[in-house]
């Protein structure tokens, strides 16, 4: 049985997001890309994704306007991928998430990955704030670092930190 990924008769704008990014693997190569990953290499070996699903959704992706391919090589051709202004206005809604994971994740060393704000060098909450300097960012504004919880990944071999060994 193959599940649907659309919501036909909602009339709302939730069902709407899913159906663009509800997806498996989509949000993951958001971050990916989001993180400085941007090549179909490093994306692949980061989230152990099939080669073919992972074209498959970098597809969607452009389709949808959330990210572009741009071509660093021309023989044999050679893309990265960066985030349209429509895939970085999904900052927050990522930021929300990973707080929401790492609150209930369970991992007792506290979270893999931390945001931290580039101007002060502060953590950014799930609301996208500066904790130590109050101001509220964007995507612009930060980076991800490994947290206190990173070892517990650090030999996974789909870590979120594989790309950068």
């Amino acid at each position: 049985m193959v599940l649907r990924h659309d919501y036909p008769g909602q009339a709302c704008s939730l069902a709407h997001s899913l159906e663009v990014i509800g997806e498996r693997w989509s949000l993951l190569i958001v971050r990916d890309v989001m993180n400085g990953n941007r090549r179909f290499s490093g994306i692949q070996a980061s989230l152990g994704i099939a080669k073919n699903v992972l074209s498959a959704r970098l597809q969607r992706l452009i389709d949808e306007d959330i990210l572009e391919r741009r071509a660093y090589q021309e023989s044999p051709p050679r893309h990265e991928y960066f985030l349209t202004e429509k895939g970085l206005d999904l900052w927050p809604a990522l930021i929300a998430l990973m707080g929401w994971g790492d609150r209930h994740s369970g991992n007792p060393e506290g979270p893999p990955l931390r945001v931290a704000h580039k101007g002060c060098g502060g953590f950014v909450s799930d609301r996208g704030i500066c904790e130590d300097c109050g101001e509220v960012l964007t995507a612009h504004d930060a980076k991800a670092v490994p947290g206190p919880g990173a070892a517990v990944y650090a030999d996974a071999p789909f870590s979120p930190f594989a790309a950068r060994r």
